[in-house]
């Protein structure tokens, strides 16, 4: 598994694209393919519609994109993505539910935070924390979350919950709706897919 991750340093931007969803990798990739075409064609397919001088400058170009991103992709690779035990996970997350519960906002971000670094792609956290920064009043950084865990793969689960979550963002919903309960406790996600981690919504609903 480890050197199918460094295969994707062949091609520029697919690091960040393939391992981490990065939009800034998938528009290097993109460019980097669009040059890459470009030069085959002039060089190869239809070399009369250009002179010799702009095809090596082309190639040049597409050489040096390809040696500049793959050198910064070494430089600062992503790291795999932890395996996390289960049990620790809903501790975590059991902490900041808690937390959250009692309007302590201080430490449920902690919790968070802390189940966040070490299970990035965990739906139901990447939820429950853009819950928290919407009652907390940080909108913005609310919306950045719910966008980032909609275009995520264990953001489909969590669709009506999202869309919830938006709805109330859009409707000025914040730090005064004092009744209001955090989504992740009272939207189930999608019957035909099973619950992350033991099924914490269920246990909590």
């Amino acid at each position: 598994m480890a050197a199918l991750r460094y295969l994707t340093l062949v091609w520029p931007g697919l690091p960040w694209l393939w391992l981490r969803g990065s939009r800034l990798g998938l528009v290097l990739s993109l460019a980097f393919a669009v040059t890459l075409d470009v030069a085959v064609l002039t060089t190869f397919i239809w070399p009369e519609l250009t002179g010799l001088g702009f095809s090596i400058g082309l190639w040049t170009a597409t050489a040096a994109v390809w040696l500049v991103s793959t050198a910064s992709a070494v430089s600062t690779f992503p790291p795999p993505i932890p395996r996390v035990r289960a049990d620790v996970a809903d501790g975590l997350f059991t902490q900041a539910r808690d937390a959250y519960l009692a309007r302590d906002w201080l430490a449920a971000e902690a919790h968070l935070q802390a189940l966040l670094a070490i299970a990035p792609t965990d739906g139901e956290a990447q939820l429950l924390w853009a819950t928290l920064l919407r009652r907390v009043g940080r909108t913005a950084e609310a919306r950045e979350a719910l966008a980032k865990l909609s275009r995520s793969d264990s953001g489909g689960r969590w669709r009506a919950a999202i869309d919830r979550e938006i709805a109330l963002l859009d409707s000025g919903a914040g730090p005064d709706a004092a009744a209001e309960g955090p989504t992740i406790l009272r939207v189930e996600p999608d019957p035909v897919v099973s619950v992350p981690h033991g099924g914490r919504s269920g246990a909590a609903a």
